[in-house]
């Protein structure tokens, strides 16, 4: 081994993912594996048959053994190979001559004989020596030539081969290069040897990206062929993983922070730990994050230095940093040939304060923000340098928003079947910035077998505020149940924070009014089962509030949910009758394993104020169906007439659990039901009515697609036998 020199860089080493700065110190000793030795050695012994024996001026240096090799049978045994070698006469310490005087000593003299070989021991096996090893790709499949000699537009049989993968050990890397082997993946069948050869070719290289990205910066891979006498062949692997690298000293060359430690601090990585791609590129991904969210918009992190030492196994890492100048946020611009709205109204919408410091998550929630729209094809938001100083000695940052509007008009539908419900399909029509910003006007229409309407209804989405919705409309409706019959007109105002898909908010909440002019088929007498029309003026005031903390809006695995809805009303038939309408829901979601959720819901609804029959039959409450007690009829439950039709009542109580088996994108669900309304105004929890049933499962981006059949338990007369309900989302 040669003197170590100073260190400096030598070369680069590639791993995966990406490429790696790793440098090695000078002095390390160049080794060769017992494979390698052998190949040299057949290299050398065909030199020698082929030239004159004369004296090598050359100092013999033994390699140093390879790390545990598997040792492979020689062409010429040692002891014949080492007789051959022409003896040193010289001085083994004197200069080696130059190499055009000793290319002349061996050629022969004009009148010289040639000059013999050695003798050799085996006639035969010097003949063998003496021709050139063939290259891999020369390999022919004997079959594959005799087809060709047949007919050269025939098609090739596959060439078969087999694959060993040796030499990977403890290192854990041997599953993961077999997931990306191309000789595996090819099933052990090719066209032609030569896409055999490509295929171990690659393989290597795969297996020494693989050792690098884990340390193992002394790792080698070869890969051969070697061809039985039948034609078929066998690709070996042969690894040899050498030390695993550790994490020496770390340096960071980064400009001063608030805190000064912050790069350092959000760099997770320690001395002592190995070399790992993903846990270096992770490590710097998270710089690249949190610095934006402390206030520096700019930051770059620059290309890492790894220089190894072989002699500690360790590499000493460097990271460069450019932080930048830390931000204020200033004001919003915007451009764009077409867009939806202006910079005034992103104002509305953003959710920090100008003057305060920078945060990234903030620039990525205004972004959000304007995506859940729905007003734009294409919308980028970036921070933008303005190089004003804050009187913080910040510098302001400006966010400029690029957008591009999209289509405003939409045609949206859903349909659905319930038992008791029948077909049931909505369309609504929808120019979602009919009067900017974000004032559109919505039409839709109803149509169903026991249920038709139309309603228009204008609504302002951001409106003076984040997240806040103002809404309302007109509708006119009819509906034909067993439990009533009604004609309704309605005006509706109301403001509301909800839910979207894109943000599921923890808080929510609605209030606002409602008018209804409704005309109605009413029971007179339950025993006779008598009726009669009456019109109803109903005004409400309804008020709801709600809070989730499930993961998901509509396939929820964990977490809770909880919502009250109170309504007090006051409906105007001959005398006045004012009363309180409330409803109360709690769902709760369990998960048991990865696949398995056990969800539970309950419900509990009231009227107080107010005699039943003093009540509308459309504000009655009532239970059954596919959102309600499952097994039973829509609005099945409950008091009924002579005639077993439902009347309704001013309480209810329900109970869901429900077991949610997934499997892929698909799943199975086995639920119970129960639940009962009652004539009182508080619920009793007494006769309760239960249903079972099974349902299907197909989940999609957007939610999973539902169907659920369910049949009663103790059936009573007129109840149906079993009920049928499809939609989008979970039943709860």
């Amino acid at each position: 081994m040669s003197q170590a020199e100073p260190s400096q860089p030598v070369g680069r080493i590639a791993s995966l993912p990406g490429l790696w700065n790793a440098r090695r110190k000078r002095g390390d000793a160049i080794f060769m594996s017992r494979r390698q030795a052998i190949h040299v050695r057949r290299i050398l012994a065909v030199a020698l048959m082929t030239a004159s024996p004369l004296p090598l001026m050359a100092q013999s240096t033994t390699p140093p053994p390879a790390p545990q090799a598997e040792p492979e049978e020689p062409i010429l045994p040692d002891d014949q190979f080492e007789a051959r070698l022409p003896k040193i006469e010289s001085d083994p310490n004197a200069p080696l001559p130059s190499i055009n005087n000793w290319i002349d000593q061996q050629m022969p003299a004009p009148s010289s004989a040639p000059a013999e070989l050695p003798p050799a021991t085996d006639p035969a096996e010097e003949r063998e020596l003496a021709q050139p090893l063939p290259p891999l790709d020369s390999v022919t499949v004997p079959a594959n030539v005799a087809a060709a000699n047949q007919d050269p537009n025939a098609k090739l049989p596959d060439v078969r081969y087999a694959t060993s993968i040796e030499g990977f050990g403890k290192t854990g890397l041997e599953d993961e290069f077999r997931d990306a082997s191309a000789l595996i993946d090819g099933d052990g069948k090719a066209e032609t040897a030569a896409m055999v050869q490509a295929r171990a070719q690659e393989d290597e290289k795969l297996a020494t990206r693989l050792l690098y990205s884990q340390g193992y910066y002394d790792g080698t891979a070869l890969a051969s062929l070697d061809q039985a006498g039948d034609g078929t062949l066998k690709a070996v692997v042969s690894v040899t993983p050498g030390k695993r690298y550790k994490i020496g000293e770390i340096v960071v060359n980064a400009g001063p922070t608030v805190p000064p430690s912050l790069v350092r601090d959000r760099l997770p990585l320690r001395t002592g730990d190995y070399i790992i791609a993903t846990n270096i590129e992770g490590a710097e991904a998270n710089v690249a994050l949190k610095l934006p969210e402390n206030g520096y918009p700019f930051a770059k992190v620059g290309d890492r230095d790894i220089l190894l030492d072989p002699a500690t196994v360790t590499g000493a890492y460097t990271l460069p940093v450019e932080v930048g100048p830390r931000g204020t946020f200033r004001k919003i611009t915007t451009s764009g040939e077409k867009q939806a709205f202006g910079a005034d109204h992103m104002e509305v919408i953003r959710r920090y304060k100008p003057g305060q410091i920078y945060d990234s998550r903030k620039v990525d929630d205004l972004r959000k923000a304007l995506v859940a729209t729905g007003l734009f094809s294409s919308v980028a938001v970036d921070p933008v340098r303005t190089n004003e100083s804050a009187p913080d000695v910040t510098e302001y940052v400006d966010l400029m928003v690029e957008q591009e509007a999209g289509p405003p008009r939409t045609i949206a539908g859903e349909a659905g079947y319930g038992t008791g419900q029948g077909f049931r399909a909505e369309g609504t029509w929808t120019h979602r910035n009919m009067f900017p910003p974000e004032g559109a006007l919505i039409l839709g229409a109803v149509a169903g077998t026991q249920e038709q309407g139309a309603s228009a209804t204008f609504r302002r989405s951001n409106a003076g505020k984040r997240d806040k919705t103002f809404q309302t409309g007109i509708t006119l409706n009819h509906q034909n149940y067993d439990a009533y019959e009604a004609y309704t007109a309605g005006l509706n105002i109301g403001w509301s924070r909800q839910s979207t898909p894109i943000f599921q908010k923890r808080w929510t909440y609605s209030y606002g009014a409602e008018i209804l002019l409704t005309n109605e088929q009413v029971v007179t007498n339950l025993l006779t089962a008598d009726k009669t029309r009456r019109t109803y003026f109903i005004g409400a005031l309804p008020v709801q509030v709600g809070y989730d903390r499930s993961n998901d809006l509509l396939n929820p695995t964990k977490g809770f949910r909880a919502n009250l809805r109170v309504s007090p009303e006051g409906s105007l038939q001959g005398n006045f009758s004012p009363y309180v309408r409330s409803t109360f829901d709690l769902s709760g979601y369990y998960p048991v394993s990865d696949s398995l959720v056990i969800a539970a819901r309950t419900r509990l609804g009231t009227i107080n104020g107010v005699d039943r029959d003093d009540v509308a039959p459309s504000r009655r409450i009532y239970a059954g169906g596919g959102g309600s007690v499952r097994g039973f009829g829509y609005q099945e439950l409950g008091p009924k007439d002579v005639n077993n039709d439902p009347i309704g009542g001013r309480s209810v109580n329900e109970f869901a659990v429900e077991g949610r088996y997934r499997f892929g994108n698909y799943g199975v669900v086995a639920f119970v039901d129960a639940g009962q309304v009652y004539e009182s105004q508080m619920p009793k929890f007494s006769d309760m009515r239960y249903g079972v049933g099974l349902g299907g499962r197909f989940y999609t981006n957007f939610g999973p697609f539902r169907a659920d059949i369910a049949m009663p338990i103790n059936r009573q007369p007129g109840e149906s036998k079993f009920a049928l309900y499809i939609g989008i989302g979970q039943a709860f």
